[in-house]
């Protein structure tokens, strides 16, 4: 094994190791002051259990970023251009945590944070699509780029609701965001990616079913707004190029998201006010375990995130790998849809845990 490969192994062991423990510890913090979320009719859990177990992700990724502003000077500016939108999301999220703020006002800090990182490191202006060519966005490049990284932030936060199904997803993301950027070229954005990765697994020490505490807004935000902003700390040339990475690894919750919100409105309902319309908390109703219905998002996530990478290892590999992406992606909605039918019809009086 080679120094450069042995110190990011230590890299990645150190941030899972710290988030682990800090996590651990947020469990007994959380119970004291009682930051807690307690079960209701509306929820998937039947136990009061503590939540802001997100804080640990948090604090190692902000400081493996300035670890790497340090190791890599010339992508300081990105990096904070990154992190610093991105810790405040954190500290709103924090304080809904523990006080409930309007949404109007959560949203604001959103679309505030979104803009800044795209001032900063430009917005998303042409979209690789491999094989079938490439997409300019022209003048639409500035409210797509802010789209993407306010709607990814909330609709992480939407799907965190049942043990394990957004610490595994944040660890799948980030470790296909950190393997795509080095194989760019980027290591500052891959070291920051892997620490998240590595991070998201310390929480899940605690975090996977039975939970032991939950992960907070102030972790589901920060995870999506980081995921959606993480690609475009790379050169202008490679984002493109990651950006289908990040995009493909999230398509289990991005779909859900959609699918769900879209129901939600054609019923007349209030998109902002606590549900179990989720595809996943479908599942969950239907009889299926946290750990299972988080393994399965895990799971075509990853497929998701190599199936975009493979590219990155070998451009001759394109020709497979963009139908493959195609069709992982239409055929895992239809997957997911075709459950969720039949968790409609069969409704246990008791949902797993």
């Amino acid at each position: 094994m080679t120094d450069t490969a042995i110190f990011w192994s230590a890299w990645f062991v150190v941030a899972v190791v710290v988030a682990g423990v800090t996590t651990a510890r947020l469990v007994a913090w959380a119970e004291a002051f009682g930051v807690v979320d307690r079960p209701n009719a509306r929820s998937s859990h039947t136990k009061v259990t503590p939540r802001g177990g997100g804080l640990a992700i948090v604090a190692v990724t902000v400081l493996a970023a300035g670890a790497a502003a340090v190791l890599y000077p010339t992508a300081a500016v990105r990096l904070a251009a990154i992190v610093i939108p991105a810790m405040a999301i954190a500290v709103v999220s924090w304080i809904d945590d523990i006080r409930t703020l309007k949404n109007r006002f959560r949203f604001s800090v959103h679309l505030a944070a979104a803009t800044v990182a795209t001032f900063v490191l430009d917005p998303v202006r042409t979209v690789d699509l491999g094989s079938f060519g490439s997409l300019d966005l022209g003048a639409a490049a500035w409210p797509l780029t802010i789209l993407w990284i306010v709607g990814l932030t909330n609709a992480f936060n939407f799907m965190d609701g049942i043990d394990g199904i957004a610490g595994v997803t944040a660890a799948v993301a980030g470790s296909g965001v950190a393997a795509a950027a080095w194989l760019l070229g980027g290591p500052a954005v891959a070291a920051v990616a892997l620490a998240f990765a590595g991070a998201a697994l310390g929480f899940l020490s605690q975090n996977w079913s039975p939970a032991r505490i939950f992960m907070g807004d102030v972790g589901s935000a920060f995870c999506g707004f980081l995921i959606a902003v993480l690609p475009l700390g790379m050169p202008a040339a490679d984002v493109p190029r990651i950006m289908p990475v990040a995009v493909l690894a999230m398509w289990p919750f991005i779909f859900d998201t959609l699918f769900t919100l879209v129901r939600r409105l054609r019923r007349g309902e209030n998109i902002f006010q606590a549900h179990r319309s989720h595809l996943y908390q479908r599942l969950v109703i239907a009889g299926w375990s946290h750990r299972a219905t988080s393994s399965l998002y895990g799971a075509l996530a990853a497929m998701a995130a190599a199936i975009a990478i493979t590219p990155l290892l070998n451009p001759a590999l394109r020709v497979t790998a963009d139908p493959a992406a195609v069709g992982l992606v239409g055929g895992c909605s239809l997957f997911l849809v075709g459950l969720a039918i039949v968790a409609e019809r069969w409704r246990p009086s008791t949902p797993a845990s």
